[in-house]
């Protein structure tokens, strides 16, 4: 069984906690697409996901991302890459620096 915790912050966002019980590796750079897939499914962008899997986006590729390419290359409505940017693949790149660097 997959258990995931959702958290719900004050700016509208819902985190969602990592553990090796969701079945993805805790590092996201050793993510495989499905992973990527998944993760953005869990926290509710499930239309969103597709992309990322039609992309063939896997940890490392999602780590390289800038705001443009999620804002434009994946052809996502505005609203959701906004959210998709600041409140998950900018904080799991601001994580996985901070891991990797110490």
């Amino acid at each position: 069984m997959v258990s995931v915790h959702m958290e719900n912050k004050e700016n509208g966002s819902v985190g969602v906690k990592n553990s090796t019980e969701n079945g993805r590796p805790p590092d996201p750079a050793d993510w495989a697409v499905m992973d990527v897939v998944n993760y953005f499914r869990t926290a509710g962008f499930e239309e969103q996901a597709r992309a990322f899997q039609e992309q063939e986006i896997d940890g490392k590729s999602l780590l390289l991302m800038t705001r443009n390419d999620v804002l434009t290359g994946l052809q996502l409505k505005l609203g959701p890459a906004l959210k998709i940017y600041e409140y998950h693949v900018k904080p799991l790149q601001t994580k996985h620096l901070k891991s990797s660097s110490s």
